[in-house]
Order: C-alpha cells, then sequence, then structure tokens
C-alpha cells in the first residue's frame, strides 16, 4: 500500500494544527511531539513572553529554530491530494451532523460551535478559523441537538453536573438554584459516570457468564440424569427379562407336567372302562342264563343247573374303591410358583450388586486433611490412613481443627454433583464414617445428626451398627462389613452406604439439604486396649465386573 492509498484511512482530524484548526500548511514539530502549522506557531509565540507548546504547555528556555518536517508535509500535502480527487469524483456525502448553514444539499458537519449554536461544514467553518472574535468560541465535534446543551434559564452552556440533583447545570446555576450543591466539571462527571458504566458492564459479564456456566453445569445434570435413567431402565430390562423368562420356562414345565398327568389319567380311565365293559358283557350273559332258567318248567334242568348259575360266578368289583384323580394339578401349581419366587428373590439380590457398580463410576481420591486433625490422630505421610494415638501431638491449632472429639476431613470438600469413596475397616472394632459440613463445629461439642451437620454410620462394640439419623436407627447386617463405600448425590440430597466385599446396601439418608460443601468425615474411634488399634484406610476402588 502507497501514501496515497494508506492516507485514506486516516480521518482529517488527524492533520489539524490545533491553533488554526485547518489541515496543516508547512507543519512543523516541537520537542514535545506536538506539530504545527509553522506561521500559526509563529504568531502565537510572537504575542507571547514565553515560548510554550500551545497544547500541553511545556515551557522552551529560548526560541528554538523552526524546520518544516518534510515527512509529514508529504503525508498532509497526499492527503490533500486524495481528499481533493475524492471531492472531484464522487458528490458530497451526507453526514450524521448536516451542515446548518448550508442550503439545498446539506454537507456534513465538521465541527459544532457551542456560543453560536450551529454545525459547520468545512467550508463555512473557515470564519471561526480566521476571525480573531470567532476562533475564541468554543468548537466541539459535530453533534446534534445542540439547543440541549443550553441552560434553557440562563441561556448559557451547560458545562457542570450537579451531584445533588443529577442534572446538567451552568456556571450560572451554581451562583443561584445550586449554590450550595456539590457541582464538578461535565467531562469529570462524565468520566465518573463511564466507569461507572464500565464496572456496571463488567458486572453483567460477571453475571451472565455464571448463568452460562449455570446453564452448562444443568445441562451436564441433565445429561448424568439420563445415562443413570438409561442404564435403570437396560437393569430393569435385565431384571424382567430373566423373570419373564423364568415364567415362561415355569408355565411350558407346568403345562407339560399337568398335559402328561391328564394323559396318565385319561389313560387309567381307559382302562377302568375297558375292565368294567368286559364285566358288563359277562355280567349281561349271565343275566341271560338266569333268566333263560327261571322261565323253564323242568324241574330237573332248574335244579342241576342251579348251583353253577349261581354260586359259581366270580364276585363283581366294588365300584366305591375305583376312581379318577381331578386334583392332581394343584401341587404342581403351588411348587412352580414357589421356584418362580426364588427365581425373583434372587433377581431382586441383584439389584444392589448392580447399583453399587454403577455408584462406583462416581469414584473420587480422598486425602486426609492434617489442618483439621485432632492432636491425637496419625496420620500417614501419603494422607491415607488415620489411627488414633495414646499420645497428644504439638500441632498448632487453627480454626479447621477439631478439638474435642479425635475427627479429621478430607482435604477436598464437594459443593455439586455425586462423590464416592471406600474405606477399609477391617480388624476394628469402633469406627465412624460419613461425611460433613463445611461449617460443622470444630471447637467443643459436635452432635452427631444431620440437624447438626453429620450423615455417619457407626459400629460400636465390634457388631453394633448405627445410622446417625433422627432419631437413630439401630441397623441389622447379616455380615460385618470390611471395606465400606460412602457415595453422595448432592442435588438429590442422599448420602448411601455399602458394604463393598458383599455387594449390599447398609443404610441411606435421602431428602437431605445441602447448603454448603460437604468433606469425608472420620472417626478411628479408641484403642480398646489394642483391639481397636487397626488404622482407617482410604483404599483405590476396585470396581466390581
Amino acid at each position: 500500500m502507497d501514501m496515497a492509498s494508506s492516507s485514506i484511512l486516516l480521518s482529517e482530524d488527524h492533520f489539524l494544527c490545533s491553533i488554526c484548526l485547518d489541515v496543516f500548511t508547512e507543519p512543523v514539530t516541537t520537542s514535545c511531539g506536538h506539530s504545527f502549522c509553522i506561521t500559526c506557531l509563529t504568531k502565537y509565540w510572537d504575542s507571547r513572553d514565553l515560548y510554550q507548546c500551545p497544547l500541553c504547555k511545556e515551557t522552551l528556555y529560548r526560541q528554538p529554530e523552526l524546520r518544516v518536517n518534510t515527512m509529514l508535509r508529504e503525508v498532509v500535502e497526499n492527503f490533500k491530494k486524495m481528499r481533493d480527487r475524492g471531492k472531484d469524483e464522487s458528490p458530497p456525502k451526507l453526514g450524521k451532523v448536516p451542515c446548518d448553514v448550508c442550503t439545498g444539499t446539506k454537507l456534513s458537519a465538521m465541527k459544532s460551535c457551542l456560543l453560536c449554536l450551529t454545525s459547520y461544514c468545512e467550508t463555512h467553518l473557515e470564519p471561526h478559523q480566521i476571525a480573531p472574535a470567532l476562533k475564541r468560541h468554543k468548537l466541539i465535534n459535530p453533534v446534534e441537538n445542540l439547543e440541549d446543551r443550553i441552560c434553557k434559564k440562563h441561556n448559557r452552556l451547560l458545562e457542570l453536573f450537579c451531584r445533588t440533583d443529577q442534572t446538567c447545570v451552568c456556571q450560572f446555576c451554581t451562583e443561584a438554584d445550586h449554590k450550595t450543591h456539590d457541582t464538578v466539571p461535565i467531562e469529570e462527571a462524565f468520566g465518573e459516570r463511564k466507569a461507572h458504566l464500565e464496572k456496571t458492564e463488567a458486572e453483567m459479564q460477571q453475571i451472565i457468564q455464571e448463568r452460562l456456566e449455570k446453564a452448562k453445569e444443568i445441562k451436564v445434570l441433565v445429561d448424568l440424569s439420563k445415562r443413570d435413567a438409561e442404564r435403570e431402565i437396560a437393569d430393569s430390562i435385565q431384571v424382567f427379562t430373566a423373570l419373564v423368562r423364568s415364567i415362561e420356562k415355569s408355565q411350558d414345565e407346568l403345562i407339560e407336567v399337568i398335559e402328561e398327568k391328564q394323559k396318565a389319567v385319561e389313560r387309567q380311565a381307559e382302562w377302568l372302562i375297558k375292565d368294567l365293559e368286559q364285566e358288563i358283557t359277562e355280567l349281561k350273559r349271565r343275566s341271560t342264563d338266569l333268566k333263560q332258567l327261571s322261565h323253564t318248567e323242568d324241574h330237573l334242568q332248574l335244579l342241576q343247573n342251579y348251583p353253577s348259575l349261581v354260586y359259581k360266578h366270580p364276585p363283581t368289583k366294588n365300584m366305591s374303591e375305583i376312581s379318577v384323580h381331578s386334583d392332581l394339578c394343584v401341587g404342581t401349581v403351588r411348587r412352580a410358583v414357589s421356584q418362580l419366587e426364588e427365581t425373583l428373590n434372587k433377581e431382586m439380590e441383584k439389584l444392589p450388586e448392580v447399583k453399587l457398580k454403577r455408584i462406583q463410576q462416581y469414584a473420587v481420591d480422598v486425602t486426609l486433611d492434617p489442618d483439621t486433625a485432632h492432636h491425637k490422630l496419625l496420620l500417614s505421610e501419603d494422607g491415607k490412613q488415620v489411627r488414633r494415638g495414646d499420645i497428644p501431638q504439638n500441632l498448632p491449632d487453627n480454626p479447621k481443627r477439631f478439638d474435642l472429639f479425635a475427627i479429621v476431613l478430607g482435604k477436598d470438600g464437594f459443593s455439586s454433583g455425586r462423590f464416592y469413596y471406600e474405606v477399609t475397616v477391617n480388624g476394628k472394632t469402633r469406627w465412624t464414617l460419613g461425611v460433613a459440613r463445611e461449617s460443622i463445629n470444630r471447637k467443643g461439642s459436635v452432635s452427631p445428626s444431620p440437624e447438626y451437620g453429620l450423615w455417619t454410620v457407626v459400629l460400636m462394640d465390634g457388631n453394633q451398627y448405627t445410622a446417625c439419623a433422627s432419631p437413630h436407627v439401630i441397623l441389622s447386617l447379616r455380615e460385618k462389613p470390611q471395606k465400606v463405600g460412602v457415595f453422595v448425590d448432592y442435588e438429590e440430597g442422599q448420602v448411601s452406604f455399602y458394604d463393598v466385599e458383599a455387594r449390599s446396601h447398609i443404610y441411606s439418608f435421602t431428602g437431605c439439604t445441602f447448603k454448603d460443601k460437604l468433606f469425608p468425615f472420620f472417626i478411628p474411634s479408641n484403642n480398646d486396649d489394642g483391639k481397636n488399634s487397626a488404622p482407617l484406610i482410604i483404599s483405590p476402588v476396585n470396581h466390581i465386573g
């Protein structure tokens, strides 16, 4: 890009002499770096006793030798050529603020005069740049509605701002109605208001950013909920599919057994009917013989055949002893239902294992916070183990440390989402595990209940497990947990405990309201003459396969 083409990227304001307010003619540059027309600067110094820069008022001890800034002059000349060429090639452009003097097509105003209350284009501005009386007028960048900048009461420029009444005033106003008020130059008030607007805008941007982050967080939670719902659906499908298959299998087996029993009944009935038909045929034959014998008149024949027909025929069967059992399927149905119930119980037992597997994906790395540990607690160097000591340690006191009960918290707290961790309790007869609110009392007594910011499960005397709810809940566990899993769903208000080895649920606090951060909570309890000396160990989570 050459000099000429680059000059059109600059406005005329870049090349105005601050004395004559016109484009530089033979520009010179002072030692302080400001530029003026050589004639304007010479006349300015001739009319004064001191040699000062008209802009920054820097004083020079002798009149310097003025030399034309040739490079600046060349730039200005190129700018003038480009400007003039633009005027010749295209019609005047209408600006946002038109010249008040132009008739017909109004050109764009170059300056507005606060004394004349008029905006001038470049041509009509010349008198203000030449006439000594007009040079003293206050010119500003062109603006509309100049009458709004004049005090309606005193017809003077509004150049002050009254902080008391929050309005713009003129100099005469400060000597009358606003005499005792707090007034400052309008430029100062402008700076203050602009700074306040910038601060307000920055605060607004921060609020917007916070809302965007919250919306993003909600979307993440919705996605997590959606994935949980999908997993719940998949688990339920798995369970109910197994149940349906078991029902169908039991039904098929039951139908097969019933059909076989029905066939056996039919065969038995067929045999009985055949046997009865044979007996009926024989009885009918003998009945015919007896009937014929009863009608004979031959005395000798009747007496001779009577014994063979009456005493020698086979005895008839007792029909009361013959029956077909119609209730043979009742026991079969009962057994099938019992088997189905057993299958259902087995599938239900799988649910805690499935849920624990899903929960383990929220495992976090928990490390004990030594700044919270009671002075009788001994922590491992890696912050993963804690046990109770007998001799108090010389530890610095701080607001975070528990001073009455042997408690220690995890280093990191959680104020949203879900988290899970596991603690090995093998070999211990007493312990307390759970989560605590950040605002829990550190000095003095600590009440183990949700009302005071604690959600815990306690082992006492080796076999008595208690959930510290309100009131406390005695837990009946089939097995003694060797490793306990603690799960928190902050948004759902839930704290759950699991027996990791048995893959079973221990207890859940539900419907909780969490107002600040939650921290993992540990009490290894006293040693009980060495019976409870084993440490609580924060264990890495081995996901169920």
